[in-house]
């Protein structure tokens, strides 16, 4: 029997081989790894403290508004206001209809009475035709039974025929003259609709604007609706501009009918016109504080067109007594008042954050409340304030008033 094979040692060496054919390992693949990790985590971190942060309360807001009304200087006093046409007109046309024609554009002068567009108009056309052709049927009517008349009245002078045919004869001729004068009637509603489909200026002027295209549909105003025009070109006579200024209340006084000024453009600064008050609104605007003064353009310059923006000087006169400035007036709407207790305040917003503001308040102007102290004008103040608003707190504005 033979014996088995001795199994080689455990230790053998001449068992190991090298295998040429495998990678050999990098060590620089793991460091890689571990970097771009890194990265990763760092920005996941960041994202989620962005996502994470105090984003602040959002709050309404509104601008506490100044207004002065004017002021003085040493030639008198000024106000601003804008110029506009003291005639100035929408033209629209006096029945709903197609627009057919339009003569005038941007700039173009027109006479009073001028035709400047036309409305569709065969129908309302071929409705006077038909009129037309009535009264001449009439009018053969009438003759014949005119005549009718005549023959009845001899006979019945002759004893020819009764008193009851001479009647009849009577009825047929006042009915003809009846019906002709019904349809002469009638034949001036139709030459009037006719004369609606044109549109006419309604004084002599210049065209602003216009309002309608050809093929567009245009009515009255009272009749607009949707996509139907209510005016078909706005005109004005440039001859009487002038211009409206809002004066304050404390210089009210010293303003009067007749009273020379100048008038200064806001596009032509270095160029003033000869200007005098024409009308001072006898009312007042209760939340400005103000008086409406309308002032008429003395010099007369192609450069004026209506509501530029204007300054007027009311020349002082020098009898008069001096005046002081006017001050300065602050408004807040009524919404923005924190009251508790003895103490009225405002959530002021400066630079992201929310601040509390003592104030004191004047009279009340509609909606709006005046700031006798505490706001000089331009802050940013919390409309409608909810109760958990704090002192430093971040605040992100979502609209203002």
């Amino acid at each position: 029997m033979s014996e088995p094979s001795p199994s080689p040692p455990p230790n053998d060496l001449s068992r190991l081989r090298i295998r040429r054919d495998d990678p050999a390992p990098r060590a620089g693949g793991s460091r890689r790894g571990l970097v771009v990790a890194i990265v990763l985590l760092v920005i996941g971190g960041a994202t989620a403290a962005y996502m994470l942060r105090p984003r602040g309360v959002e709050v309404r807001v509104a601008t506490a508004s100044t207004s002065r009304g004017g002021g003085m200087t040493g030639d008198g006093i000024t106000a601003n206001g804008y110029v506009v046409a003291q005639t100035k007109a929408s033209v629209s046309a006096k029945i709903a209809g197609r627009l057919v024609y339009l003569g005038v554009h941007e700039g173009s002068l027109v006479r009073s009475g001028q035709i400047i567009a036309r409305i569709e108009s065969d129908i309302y056309a071929a409705a006077t035709e038909v009129s037309r052709a009535d009264i001449g049927r009439l009018n053969v009517e009438l003759a014949q039974a005119r005549r009718d008349l005549e023959r009845a009245e001899k006979l019945k002078a002759d004893q020819l025929i009764s008193t009851h045919d001479l009647e009849n004869a009577q009825t047929r001729a006042d009915l003809a003259a009846a019906a002709l004068t019904s349809a002469r009637a009638q034949l001036r509603v139709t030459e009037a609709n006719l004369e609606n489909t044109r549109v006419r200026a309604p004084f002599d002027g210049t065209v602003l604007r216009k309002d309608a295209e050809v093929g567009e549909i245009v009515a009255p105003a009272a009749a607009g609706g949707g996509l139907t025009r209510t005016a078909i070109v706005t005109m004005a006579d440039l001859r009487t501009l002038e211009v409206e200024v809002d004066v304050n209340e404390a210089y009210i006084a010293q303003i009067r009918n007749g009273q020379e000024g100048r008038v200064t453009l806001d596009a032509y600064p270095d160029t003033s016109f000869r200007a005098r008050v024409r009308q001072i609104v006898p009312t007042a605007d209760r939340q400005k504080a103000t008086v409406l003064v309308k002032v008429s353009i003395l010099d007369r310059d192609p450069r004026i067109l209506p509501e530029m923006g204007a300054k007027v000087l009311f020349l002082r006169d020098t009898a008069a007594p001096a005046v002081a400035a006017a001050p300065t007036r602050v408004t807040i709407p009524s919404g923005a008042v924190v009251r508790s207790g003895d103490r009225t305040s405002v959530w002021v917003v400066t630079g992201g954050t929310l601040a509390s503001r003592d104030i004191q308040l004047g009279a009340m102007r509609g909606d709006q409340y005046e700031v006798t102290q505490g706001l000089s004008g331009g802050e940013t103040v919390v409309v409608e304030p909810g109760p958990g608003l704090k002192q430093g707190q971040k605040a992100r504005v979502s609209a203002k008033s």
